[in-house]
């Protein structure tokens, strides 16, 4: 079994982990009224997008997300949180270096013994949700699930609902699929391209994303039957209906009727949380790898961590 499977697997019991280390940690995440920049490489950069989204719309502050080395270095924050699974990816290590003594920084890492922990002004090291597989899944959620506790939202909610997406059936058989296209809204965008990126890394497949709500501006033109269309959270009003009228398979965990539906078991039955979603997502692209004779842990043309020199 690939390394990936069991990690996947793992995400329920890493984010209830997370809750607990959240409270230890509170003192070097950002506080309300803070404007903070949060950075990234790859997966990290879209879970920094995700939380952006949260914390603004939860009301704490102004907070951007950047590549790590698009980091602008002219604007004035309080604080910066940089998300890095190793703790050894090149652009990281440069930006933190560049900041010491001129902005707090905090690097969530997963390698407790890695430079950007030194590089920084304080770590929350996540040993427990670090990864043997080159492909991303569970450090990155379990990030995203510690600063959204820290935002102060239920883990535990969203924990079960990650109990029902790592066996849930999946929505349709990879095989079936040519082409797949993810959406999302506000702090959702971020899951949509994390979605996408699962897929080009782990299958080599056709995989793009956007917001929902650009996506009839010019996107949707490539929508056809033997395509997918996967939209996270909430959606445009009419966007099922315009995906079904190009006879593409629409998937989205908060409609009913002809559409896919995934609802969480200890929850009533309600809809699943996105992030529990994206669990989903990642067993899908793992799948479409399969199918394709692949080796989901060993993806072509990538490492663990991008080291430049």
């Amino acid at each position: 079994m690939a390394f990936v499977h069991a990690e996947i697997a793992s995400q329920p019991d890493c984010w209830r982990e997370a809750a607990l280390l959240t409270p230890t940690v509170a003192e070097h995440l950002p506080r309300p009224g803070e404007r903070v920049a949060v950075v990234g490489c790859g997966t990290s950069w879209f879970m920094a997008m995700a939380y952006a989204g949260l914390r603004e719309a939860a009301g704490h502050g102004e907070t951007d997300a950047f590549q790590a080395s698009e980091f602008p270095a002219g604007r004035r924050y309080d604080r910066l949180i940089a998300i890095t699974r190793s703790g050894t990816t090149t652009e990281v290590l440069e930006l933190l270096a560049a900041l010491r003594g001129q902005l707090p920084t905090t690097v969530i890492v997963g390698d407790p013994g890695s430079p950007a922990v030194e590089f920084a002004s304080a770590a929350v090291t996540m040993p427990f949700a670090d990864e043997r597989s080159v492909v991303q899944t569970r450090f990155a959620t379990t990030a995203l699930a510690l600063l959204r506790a820290h935002l102060g939202e239920n883990l535990s909610a969203l924990s079960a609902d990650a109990e029902v997406t790592v066996r849930a059936p999946l929505p349709i058989d990879p095989a079936r699929v040519e082409q797949v296209t993810f959406l999302g809204r506000g702090w959702t965008v971020g899951l949509a391209q994390e979605a996408a990126l699962k897929c080009r890394e782990t299958a080599t497949f056709w995989a793009e994303a956007y917001p929902a709500m650009d996506y009839r501006h010019g996107p949707i033109s490539i929508a056809a039957p033997g395509r997918l269309v996967w939209a996270f959270g909430d959606i445009p009003e009419g966007l099922a209906e315009d995906v079904a009228a190009t006879g593409a398979a629409f998937v989205h965990s908060r409609t009913h009727g002809c559409h896919t539906v995934l609802t969480s078991w200890a929850a009533g039955r309600t809809p699943v949380d996105p992030m529990a979603d994206l669990i989903l997502a990642q067993r899908f692209a793992v799948a479409l790898a399969t199918s394709r004779g692949l080796d989901p842990d060993a993806p072509r043309h990538l490492s663990r961590s991008v080291v430049l020199t």
